[in-house]
């Protein structure tokens, strides 16, 4: 830092009082325990008398008085509801209130920072001025930055001990800069401190005159809130829609909480990953006063002006701002903390905002041991406490942010036996290169052998091309009534039908997780597998998928490959760019139904002659 940087201004304490999490690491002794007693000591933020009292036990004890000894006592009154335990404690300054995450090792705070209970937004890493850059330090520095915390303050501790010489603050903030650079972090500021003696704590020291920018406090408030998100692209991780039915009350209201950005009624917004788009006609909240704004933050609910069909887990966002990214194939970080390895092949849970989906590890491209930095590129699976650049393939497209240009939309978490198991964030998106699905199409069409019986010839014995039909729409549109009415409508005319139920493939699914859960893919996989045998034998193979959306047809469209699909909607569909090959306003008219499908395979010329 140069010695001629002003002073920084005294910011604009409001009225409204922010918090934010700040996580604190450092090597053994580096003085991570007393930077935190200084700073509950000199905020006030003690219990009355106990700075004295503590002051007073080292007399008697004829131990020099030392502010780390202000956590063990506090740790020693948990019981009696002092705000502290082994991972937190809380201060405040005259602009907001402070939760600092004293992490006692590096993976009691990696398991804080994954499983999201307590998500730094900043940190403080404190490095002894004598001892200098240790390996604890490095390891520390890998982790901010897998896990995407961008605001670090780097605190040269100790520096009474080195006699307050600027040319050792110097020679240490060079080192560890250029060590930093080389795992992309760039440290908001280094800070030459003497937590022991207050140096530059809560104020500047004379002791340091060459030092004039921001104290430790000062920085502190200078470090951006998930809280003060507003004036980024508006982001809303849609919960769950409610409908109300009862006095006459019509209203869909999509509801979840603002990550960043607000919204106005009047806004055009956009739903990914399913595309559609409406406009908010309100903003609804219980028990409070009408509003027409929603920010950052605030739990809120809107209704829409076009009664589109939308499912949880999708991300509203504004039209008129920069847009996140949508895809299933992405290159992240993860910290893994599993006690079985991050391995190819096995099916996890990624969780991203309200996005739930099944995840795959596609490939390992390099891991880092975070217990003794050792670096490989050869490996090819991410054991405990292993830190990987990786890319992870999802069953279903979400929608996310780089880490970089948003985090609260670029971070995730891996489950692993219904266990939190890792977490990262996200690098890039990936999705225009061949997908693992693709590649096992590839793979599978390169190895199907065929019998001796051409396509011509059983589409002449047959009398009817193969075809794979699926009914889709809600459920209770009487799609099903008409699939297997048409099955044996085709099948009493000599016709080669057969319906398939997708509940008749869910042997070994989790019985409990809903269509809309991760196991939908697994599904679509099934179903689309035995549509390619069935239509490849020559049969009209049927099925019926509620609220298929494009993605779930064009999943099944390519595992059909070469053969085709033919999908007709009953009632409202959940599309937004595919067009339905038909459309039945409903099922209620299971005959009438079925004429109108039959009529159109015979326009399809699926079908030679049909007569009802």
């Amino acid at each position: 830092m140069d010695g001629n940087v002003n002073k920084p201004e005294q910011m604009e304490i409001s009225n409204e009082r922010g918090q934010m999490n700040i996580v604190i690491v450092g090597h053994v002794d580096h003085g991570k325990s007393t930077v935190i007693g200084r700073l509950l000591a000199d905020t006030g933020s003690l219990p009355s008398g106990k700075l004295e009292a503590v002051r007073e036990t080292c007399r008697r004890n004829s131990k020099p008085f030392e502010y780390a000894f202000l956590l063990d006592a506090l740790k020693d009154e948990q019981s009696q509801g002092i705000t502290i335990d082994m991972a937190r404690c809380f201060f405040k300054t005259p602009y907001r209130d402070y939760i600092i995450i004293d992490a006692p090792g590096h993976i009691e705070f990696l398991k804080n920072m994954i499983t999201g209970a307590s998500r730094a937004e900043a940190a403080l890493l404190v490095i002894d001025a004598v001892e200098g850059i240790q390996e604890n330090s490095k390891r520390h520095g890998h982790m901010v930055s897998m896990l995407g915390v961008k605001q670090v303050t780097v605190l040269v501790n100790k520096m009474d001990l080195a006699g307050y010489r600027r040319e050792v603050f110097d020679r240490l903030r060079e080192e560890y800069s250029r060590f930093l650079s080389q795992i992309d972090v760039t440290p908001v500021s280094f800070i030459p401190i003497s937590a022991r003696e207050g140096d530059n704590i809560a104020t500047h020291s004379p002791k340091m005159e060459w030092y004039r920018d921001a104290t430790v406090l000062e920085q502190l408030d200078r470090f951006l809130s998930c809280r003060q998100l507003g004036g980024k692209p508006f982001r809303f991780p849609v919960q769950d829609i409610y409908k109300f039915t009862g006095s006459n009350d019509d209203r869909r209201i999509v509801a979840g909480t603002i990550e960043t950005g607000s919204v106005s009624v009047g806004d055009e917004v956009l739903f990914l990953p399913s595309g559609k788009k409406s406009v908010i006609q309100s903003v609804e909240a219980f028990n409070a006063p009408l509003k027409t704004l929603a920010t950052a933050g605030e739990s809120s609910g809107f209704t829409l002006s076009t009664q589109i069909y939308i499912r949880p887990g999708e991300l509203m966002v504004r039209t008129d701002e920069p847009l996140p990214e949508v895809g299933n194939r992405i290159r992240v970080n993860i910290f893994w903390l599993g006690r079985a390895p991050l391995v190819k092949g096995k099916e996890y849970k990624l969780k991203l905002g309200s996005a739930r989906a099944t995840a795959r590890l596609a490939e390992v491209r390099n891991t880092l041991d975070a217990s003794d930095l050792s670096f490989s590129r050869s490996k090819q699976q991410l054991d405990c406490r292993d830190v990987g650049e990786c890319v992870l393939e999802t069953s279903r497209p979400i929608a996310f942010d780089q880490a970089f240009i948003n985090e609260t939309t670029g971070r995730f978490v891996l489950i692993d036996n219904y266990e939190i198991a890792g977490g990262g964030i996200v690098l890039e998106n990936l999705s225009s290169g061949e997908s693992l699905l693709q590649r096992h199409i590839r793979e599978r069409e390169s190895h199907w052998e065929k019998g001796l019986v051409s396509t011509e010839l059983r589409e002449t014995v047959n009398g009817h091309q193969a075809k794979f039909i699926v009914f889709t729409g809600k459920p209770g549109t009487g799609k099903r009534a008409v699939a297997r009415a048409l099955e044996q409508a085709l099948f009493e005319r000599g016709l080669n039908a057969y319906y398939l139920g997708v509940a008749s493939i869910d042997m070994g699914l989790d019985a409990d997780l809903g269509y809309h859960n991760d196991q939908t893919g697994e599904r679509l996989r099934r179903i689309g597998e035995l549509a390619r045998i069935f239509t490849d034998a020559g049969l009209i193979f049927i099925t019926t998928i509620d609220d298929a959306d494009d993605f779930d047809i064009e999943t099944l469209k390519q595992l059909n490959e070469p053969n085709e699909i033919l999908v007709i909607s009953t009632g409202e569909h959940g599309f937004s760019r595919y067009e339905p090959d038909f459309q039945l306003p409903s099922g209620d008219n299971v005959e009438e139904a079925v004429s109108e499908v039959a009529r159109l395979l015979k326009k399809r010329e699926i079908i030679i002659e049909y007569e009802i």
